[in-house]
C-alpha cells in the first residue's frame, strides 16, 4: 500500500461530519470501542424496512438519516480499476496466471486496491456510480472449455492455478490489516463457463466432479483468501438458478466453508434469470424473496423495490432482511466506513497514486512475466538489434491492439510498433502495415501490401489474434482458429519473408497449427496492458527472457474437445483428463536459456492421511542467459478407484537463475492434497495405494519422477 499525506477528502469529510454529529452521544454502531456485531445489531434495529431494503441495493445508496455513507458502488478492478478517469491497465488476467507468480498477482491487486480508494477519497466517478469499496473481482471461474468467451477475465483451466492465483489476489485487494482496503467479489459462483443462454442454461455435473474439479479454487478464495464477497451466476446448476441455490450459497458457502461476507446477484439477475430465464416465476417480487431466502444478500434495484412488499404480503420474514443485511453491514464495518477517518489508514491514498510511475513498472513487470515463449527454431529469438536494420511490423494488433474488456478510460498506451520503434531508435528503420483487421475480410491489395514490406525487410514481426468482437461477456467462440483474413496475412507474409515472427494477442486459446509447422518463432502475449509495446520489444530483442507459461491447453481445433454442454471434464476436457495430443500442453513455455532438474527426493516415500510429504530438487541454469523457470510438481494416483486425472498440478514455483546457477525447490504436500470425493461418504478421502510424484517444466514435459506410497 501506498500511503501520502493529504488533507481529508470529501468522502473522509462527509464521514467525520457524520460521526461529529453524533459524538455527544454517539450511538453503539457509530462507537468503534463496541464489539463489531454489537453495532451491527443496534444499527439494524434503528433501520426502517424501507432503510433496510435500500441498504440491499449494490450501490448502497447514502442515508444521511443513520450517517451511513454510500459506500458500495459498483466497480471493478479486473485488471487495473474501472474509471471515468485513467488508471493502470494491467494485462488480463488470464495474462496475470500465465506468469505463473503468485506474488506479482498479489502485487497488481495490492496496486490496484491502492488507485481505488484513491478514487473513493476523491469521490471520483465509476462506472455507474461515484466510487465505492466493493470490487467485483476476481473472476476465479475456470475455463474447462476452451470457446468460452470470458477466458481473458479468469484464472486458467486448472483449480490449483486458479486457487492459488485468486488467493494472492483476494488478499492484495483486502490487504490484511484491521481494516479492509477493499472489499474483492470472487465469482460467478459457479460451474459458470459458458456465455449462450447463460440466463438460462442448466450446468449439469456430478457430485465428485463438482467438488473435485468446479469448486475447490473457491474454497481456496473464501477460506485463505477471506473473500467478502462472492458474486451468484446467472446459470443454473443441476436446474436450480444460483441466484436462489440454497445448496450452494448456503449448504455450500456458509455451512462447509463459514463464508461470513454477503452473497450479491450479478446484475439484474433477479429478474433476468429468475423471471426471463429459469421462469421460477412471473412476479419479481416473488423472485427476489426466493433469492433472499436462499442465501443472496444484495441486489440491485429489485430487492430495495420489491422487498418491503414481500415482507409485508408473507412472502418472507424481515428476520431474512436482517439476516442479510447482517452480512452485507458486516462488511461495511469492516471496511471502516462508520470510523472517524484518521482510524482508517486508506483514508490518506491521494490521487497521485494512480497509473504512478510505480505502477506503470509493474504493468511492464507484468506484461513481462506472463509472455509465453511457444516456438524458437534455430534460436530465432532474442533478435540482434546490431544486425536488424530494417523490421516490418505488420497485423492487425500492431498499432492498434484489445484492451480487454471491463476497463474505462485509457491511460497512456505503448503499442507493440511504438515498442520496437523506440528499442530500434536510428540503428534500424521500421516499417508498418495492418494488412488486415481482426475480424473483417482483408481487402487483397492490403496483404499484397503487408507481404511487399516483409519481402524487403530483414526480419517481420506479425501481430495477430481476437478481440471483443471474437471473444467476450456474451459471446462464445465458434472456433479456435484465426478469426478473419489473419492466416491469409500470415502465411502470405511467411512466403514473403521465411524470417517471420508471430506474436498471438488473445483472451483465450488461439490455434496455429500452421505457423507452429512453419514459422520460426512464436510468442503468445494476451492482451498485455499499457506497456505492451515496451515488453514485446525488450523481449523480442533480448532485453529480458520470456518465461511465462500456459495456464490452459491449446487444442489444434474444437474436434478435439466435447461438446460444450457437458460438464463431466472426465469426458475429455483439460491436460487432467484430454486423452489426445495438444498443440501446446497446460504448464508449456519455453526460454532463451536451458534448466537441468536433479537429485529428486521425496521424503517419506510412505506416508499415512495427516501428513504432509516434502519434495525436494534441484534446478540449474545450464545456458548462456539468465532466465526464470517454472518448476512443476504434478501427482498421479496409479490404480484409483474412480477415474482421475492423467496428471494433477499440486505445487509449482517461479524462480530466476543466473548463468550456472543452481536452486533447490522445496514443495510441501499434504496427504489430503492426493483425496478423492467420495459421494457416499460426501467426504474427500485418500485410499492406500501408490501415487506417481512428477517433477517437470510443463505438463507434458516431465524431468523427474518418484512414487509415494500411501498407507
Amino acid at each position: 500500500m501506498t500511503v501520502h499525506k493529504t488533507p481529508f477528502t470529501p468522502i473522509a469529510v462527509m464521514a467525520a461530519a457524520f460521526f461529529l454529529q453524533a459524538q455527544s452521544s454517539p450511538p453503539p454502531y457509530l462507537d468503534p470501542a463496541q464489539p463489531l456485531e454489537t453495532r451491527i445489531t443496534d444499527l439494524i434495529s434503528r433501520m426502517t424496512l424501507e432503510e433496510k431494503a435500500a441498504e440491499l441495493n449494490h450501490l448502497s445508496s447514502r442515508n444521511d438519516r443513520l450517517h451511513i455513507p454510500a459506500w458500495g458502488g459498483w466497480n471493478q478492478t479486473l485488471h487495473g480499476v474501472w474509471s471515468k478517469q485513467p488508471t493502470t491497465l494491467f494485462p488480463t488476467a488470464i495474462g496475470m496466471a500465465a506468469a505463473w507468480d503468485p506474488a506479482l498477482i498479489k502485487a497488481i491487486a495490492d496496486a490496484m486496491s491502492d488507485e481505488a480508494r484513491a478514487l473513493y477519497n476523491i469521490g471520483a466517478d465509476g462506472p455507474r456510480s461515484k466510487h465505492g469499496l466493493v470490487y467485483r473481482s476476481p473472476v476465479i471461474n475456470i475455463s474447462r472449455d476452451p470457446r468460452w468467451g470470458r477466458i481473458q477475465e479468469c484464472f486458467g483451466e486448472d483449480p490449483y492455478l486458479a486457487g492459488r492465483t485468486a488467493v494472492a489476489y483476494v488478499q492484495g485487494l483486502q490487504g490484511n490489516g484491521k481494516y479492509l482496503k477493499v472489499a474483492a467479489t470472487v465469482k460467478h459462483f459457479a460451474v459458470n463457463n459458458v456465455e449462450t443462454n447463460r440466463h438460462a442454461l442448466s450446468a449439469v455435473v456430478p457430485e465428485r466432479i463438482l467438488m473435485e474439479y468446479w469448486l475447490p479454487h473457491w474454497k481456496a478464495a473464501i477460506e485463505e483468501g477471506r473473500a467478502q464477497s462472492v458474486m451468484a451466476s446467472y446459470n443454473q446448476l443441476n436446474g436450480v438458478p444460483n441466484i436462489a441455490n440454497h445448496y450452494l450459497l448456503t449448504d455450500i458457502l456458509r455451512s462447509l466453508w463459514h463464508f461470513d461476507g454477503f452473497v450479491v446477484s450479478d446484475l439484474g439477475g433477479i429478474n433476468s434469470s429468475l423471471v426471463q430465464g429459469s421462469r421460477i416465476t412471473d412476479k419479481v417480487e416473488i423472485a427476489a424473496a426466493r433469492a433472499i431466502e436462499a442465501g443472496c444478500d444484495l441486489d440491485d434495484n429489485f430487492y430495495e423495490q420489491s422487498l418491503p412488499g414481500a415482507v409485508r404480503s408473507g412472502l418472507i420474514s424481515e428476520a431474512v432482511v436482517d439476516q442479510a443485511l447482517r452480512r452485507v453491514l458486516r462488511v461495511a464495518f469492516r471496511l471502516g466506513v462508520f470510523e472517524p477517518p484518521d482510524m482508517i489508514p486508506f483514508t490518506k491514498i491521494a490521487a497521485d497514486v494512480i497509473d504512478s510511475e510505480a505502477h506503470r513498472q509493474l504493468a511492464l513487470k507484468t506484461a513481462q512475466e506472463s509472455v509465453v515463449l511457444l516456438r524458437n527454431a534455430n534460436n530465432t529469438l532474442p533478435l540482434d538489434r546490431n544486425k536488424i536494420k530494417s523490421v516490418a511490423v505488420i497485423g492487425p494488433q500492431a498499432d492498434r491492439f484489445e484492451t480487454g474488456n471491463y476497463f474505462g478510460a485509457k491511460p497512456r498506451i505503448v503499442s507493440p510498433l511504438e515498442g520496437i520503434r523506440a528499442k530500434l531508435g536510428t540503428t534500424g528503420k521500421v516499417e508498418y502495415a495492418a494488412g488486415c483487421d481482426i475480424l473483417e475480410p482483408a481487402k487483397p491489395e492490403d496483404i499484397d501490401q503487408a507481404a511487399a514490406l516483409a519481402g524487403k525487410s530483414d526480419v517481420a514481426i506479425l501481430f495477430l489474434g481476437t478481440n471483443l468482437k471474437v471473444e467476450g461477456e456474451g459471446r462464445d467462440r465458434a472456433s479456435l482458429d484465426l478469426p478473419g483474413s489473419q492466416e491469409q496475412l500470415l502465411e502470405a507474409v511467411y512466403k514473403a519473408n521465411p524470417k517471420t515472427i508471430v506474436v498471438v494477442m488473445s483472451g483465450g486459446p488461439v490455434s496455429v497449427k500452421w505457423a507452429s509447422q512453419n514459422v520460426r518463432a512464436i510468442l503468445a502475449a494476451w492482451y498485455p496492458g499499457e506497456e505492451a509495446g515496451t515488453a514485446l520489444a525488450g523481449i523480442l530483442f533480448g532485453d529480458y527472457n520470456p518465461a511465462g507459461r500456459l495456464p490452459y491447453t491449446v487444442y489444434n481445433s474444437l474436434a478435439d474437445v466435447p461438446p460444450q454442454d457437458e460438464y463431466d471434464v472426465t469426458k475429455g476436457f483439460t491436460y487432467m483428463y484430454f486423452p489426445g495430443t495438444p498443440q501446446y500442453a497446460f504448464g508449456y513455455g519455453l526460454s532463451y536459456t536451458t534448466f537441468r532438474y536433479s537429485a529428486l527426493e521425496v521424503r517419506p516415500r510412505s506416508a499415512v492421511a495427516g501428513q504432509t510429504v516434502t519434495i525436494a530438487l534441484d534446478v540449474q541454469n545450464t545456458g548462456a542467459r539468465v532466465g526464470d523457470e517454472v518448476a512443476q510438481l504434478y501427482v498421479h494416483e496409479q490404480a484409483p478407484q474412480v477415474k482421475r486425472p492423467i496428471k494433477e498440478l499440486r505445487g509449482f514455483e517461479r524462480l530466476s537463475l543466473q548463468p550456472g546457477e543452481k536452486k533447490k525447490v522445496t514443495f510441501k504436500l499434504p496427504v489430503s492434497d492426493l483425496a478423492f470425493y467420495d459421494v457416499a461418504s460426501k467426504q474427500f478421502v485418500v485410499k492406500p495405494g501408490a501415487f506417481d510424484i512428477l517433477v517437470g517444466s510443463s505438463s507434458d514435459d516431465i524431468r523427474l519422477k518418484d512414487a509415494l506410497q500411501i498407507k
